[in-house]
């Protein structure tokens, strides 16, 4: 399952600038330990605005932030959910159950075994994984009136594969409050696009091609697609990898049934729905589930759909789309 990088750094630069008698302001700096790019038309500058649902975010939902709520909670502590950590639990609990337990944010104790969260340990023992194994499980937890029940006082909750996406929905929200409907919001590659850019046309996103970048983040285009109303996230195999003693690559998509990497011929899969926290959480999903499952998946669910990328035998890419993914250049 996909993770997100460490979310250790709130803030590291801002920038905010108006051009000429443009309504539209932009917005870019760093946050969660990934950067973030918004454009927007309004009259008031709120950028202060902006940052504030950014850290609400941070002290909810960062597991790498001691004093979160999660943090909290995954302590054992007798604490209750906030509305942020109960929109991404249920957004995580659909989506567990439309991938048929493929998506599943329980699985940090797998996570750490194989070295993408806290701990540094790679190839961990069959005994290590069917121990970890026993605590995971979404649909094991529930939440009744703020109350937090989890599947066992092991469980540990890591909603980083919905988080950046539900950050930029929240902006979205506190935009439309202050009556902006006009804007573009992109944290760590997940979007929400409203209304019109300065041009009075849909916002044009550019979707990756999958570059195995490890080191840093490389952008090269695959398709470039015109949106307006919705959300849009991106999950892949090509970034966030490592390997083992033997040189292998060890994949940071883990599945939560059997507590192993997987591997699969997609390298990406980039998913179109009304809200971005669902996209992001149903892009991951993909990405742990065959391509004809998660086609399927993606087929049953109303106003959303997805483009895939697939490797073939002769290291070329294959795309595979909905057919309702919209037209692209």
């Amino acid at each position: 399952m996909k993770v997100l990088s460490k979310i250790t750094s709130f803030l590291i630069f801002l920038s905010v600038c108006s051009c000429g008698k443009s309504p539209y302001k932009s917005q870019t700096g760093m946050v969660w330990n990934t950067t973030y790019s918004i454009k927007y038309s309004s009259s008031a500058d709120l950028s202060d605005s902006i940052l504030f649902e950014m850290r609400r975010v941070e002290l909810s939902l960062s597991p790498f932030n001691e004093k979160s709520l999660i943090s909290a909670v995954n302590r054992g502590e007798n604490v209750k959910a906030d509305k942020l950590f109960e929109d991404v639990f249920n957004i995580s609990e659909y989506v567990c159950s439309v991938s048929g337990g493929s998506f599943d944010p329980t699985i940090a104790p797998i996570v750490n075994l194989w070295g993408f969260g806290f701990d540094n340990t790679v190839a961990p023992t069959d005994s290590a994984i069917t121990e970890s194994l026993k605590s995971i499980g979404i649909r094991d937890c529930s939440i009744v009136d703020g109350n937090i029940a989890k599947k066992t006082p092991d469980t540990k909750f890591d909603f980083s594969a919905v988080a950046k996406g539900y950050g930029c929905d929240l902006i979205a929200e506190m935009f439309k409050r202050n009556g902006c409907h006009n804007f573009l919001i992109e944290i760590g590659g997940e979007i929400v696009a409203r209304g019109e850019n300065e041009k009075g046309r849909k916002w044009r996103v550019m979707i990756d091609a999958p570059i195995n970048s490890n080191a840093e983040i490389v952008h090269s285009k695959l398709a470039l697609v015109d949106l307006t109303d919705c959300g849009v996230a991106t999950s892949g195999n090509y970034r966030n990898y490592h390997y083992d003693e033997a040189g292998k690559i060890i994949s940071h998509t883990l599945s939560p049934v059997t507590g192993r990497p997987i591997y699969t011929s997609t390298l990406s899969a980039t998913v179109i729905a009304p809200n971005c926290g669902l996209a992001d959480a149903l892009a991951t999903a993909c990405m742990t589930m065959s391509q004809d499952s998660a086609l399927k998946m993606i087929n049953s669910i109303e106003y959303v759909s997805a483009l895939f990328v697939s490797a073939t035998s002769d290291s070329t890419w294959v795309v595979t789309k909905t057919d309702n993914f919209p037209d692209f250049k």
